[in-house]
């Protein structure tokens, strides 16, 4: 058996490759070797922050829902988005009236405490 090291886009992998058949005749195979797993795509660059009120992620979490668009008109209290954390589904409000501006995460994304999540005008 051979220990190798092998690295698929970048992440390394320690592999054992145990030889099958005997010397002279090498193993014949019919199925094609299964294709490496494709990465996640990385997330976008985060914007740069635009004029008005950034609402920041309070905690670390993953995006479930974004109920908001860029030109949506919001009201203090509505609901922009529903963030997931340990759990429980938390769901981020609009600190003041107005249009939201920009929108910086997508369902299914994974943001830090502090992370930037939408801009009100």
């Amino acid at each position: 058996m051979k220990n190798l090291k092998i690295t698929v886009n970048g992440v390394a992998y320690d592999v054992q490759v145990e030889e099958v058949g005997s010397d002279s005749a090498p193993a014949a195979s019919s199925a094609p070797a299964p294709a490496a797993p494709k990465a996640p795509a990385a997330p976008a660059a985060p914007k740069a922050p635009v004029a008005g009120e950034t609402v920041n992620s309070p905690m670390p979490g993953t995006v479930l829902d974004v109920q908001i668009k860029p030109g949506d008109y919001v009201k203090s209290g509505d609901t922009l988005l529903i963030l997931e954390a340990m759990k429980m589904e938390n769901a981020i409000a609009a600190p003041k009236d107005g249009k939201v501006v920009e929108v910086y995460v997508i369902k299914g994304q994974t943001v830090e405490s502090g992370t930037a999540l939408v801009t009100i005008g």
